[in-house]
């Protein structure tokens, strides 16, 4: 009786192990697609314009931190952004544009607009101008392999995505996507030959009402650079870049906002 009772209890742990192996690579193309997509739309902020403040920390081990403030604006349905840095002091008028498909930086000091890039590095931080634009995962990478997988208490799925363009800052990300509402949690961004180059954290988000819609704008956007830092007490500890996001506004913003004739105004305030 006793050898029938085990023998049941190791069958049914058998179907158990079997079900749960199923259901984390159970999920639909369709439905892996759509939440992709889901993923991909909460990153902008299409018909209507988007406002905030910035503060960018910056912090290399061992050196302590330097802070930058700027002020952004977005209108995403016309690929244009503006970002006006605000402090601290050496660095207030600087700016950024982006219009025409080309990307600005704007320095008071000689009165000149210089080419730059998506991929440049924001301020000598570890976030390049990028991160402060609509993300498109959907568009530009294909997936290549995903599971259901827990980030802490939240339920994900975990997406390896793989360029389908040359025109991405990484040629491979994974991207854990949270089930329910289809907000990125975390990021990694790697290189060709396989090499971890960022880990991106987005602990929490806020609710911003606009244009008959809630967005989910995120409170903090945490970036470690996987290549730059050093040991400390003989911990290895990295260098990371603290974006914090507040006043954040969906209200329409003139268009003067989004010209070099702006910035080379806004500089001198």
């Amino acid at each position: 009786m006793k050898h029938t009772l085990n023998l049941k209890k190791t069958v049914f742990s058998l179907i158990l192990a079997s079900i749960f192996s199923f259901s984390s690579f159970a999920i639909p193309d369709n439905v892996a697609s759509a939440l992709l997509q889901k993923a991909e739309d909460s990153t902008a902020f299409y018909g209507t314009d988007f406002t905030a403040s910035y503060e960018v920390v910056q912090q290399r081990p061992g050196e302590g931190t330097s802070k930058t403030n700027a002020t952004i604006y977005r209108r995403d349905n016309e690929a244009k952004w503006t970002i006006l840095i605000t402090a601290p002091l050496k660095d207030k008028g600087k700016g950024y544009l982006q219009t025409d498909n080309n990307i600005w930086f704007y320095d008071p000091a000689d009165r000149r607009f210089t080419f730059s890039s998506s991929k440049d590095k924001f301020q000598g931080t570890n976030a390049n101008t990028s991160d402060f634009a609509p993300q498109h995962y959907k568009r530009d990478y294909s997936i290549e392999s995903l599971e259901e997988v827990k980030l802490g208490k939240l339920e994900c799925v975990l997406y390896t995505l793989k360029a389908n363009t040359k025109n991405v800052d990484y040629p491979t990300i994974k991207l854990w996507v949270t089930v329910d509402d289809g907000l990125v949690r975390k990021k990694e961004d790697y290189s060709l030959s396989g090499q971890k180059l960022r880990t991106t954290a987005i602990p929490s988000y806020q609710k911003v009402e606009g244009n008959g819609k809630v967005y989910q704008i995120p409170v903090r956007m945490v970036i470690q650079d996987n290549l730059k830092g050093k040991k400390i007490s003989g911990k290895m500890q990295y260098e990371s870049t603290t974006i914090s996001i507040s006043n954040a506004t969906l209200e329409k913003q003139d268009d003067a906002v989004y010209t070099k004739p702006y910035l080379e105004l806004m500089s001198g305030k």
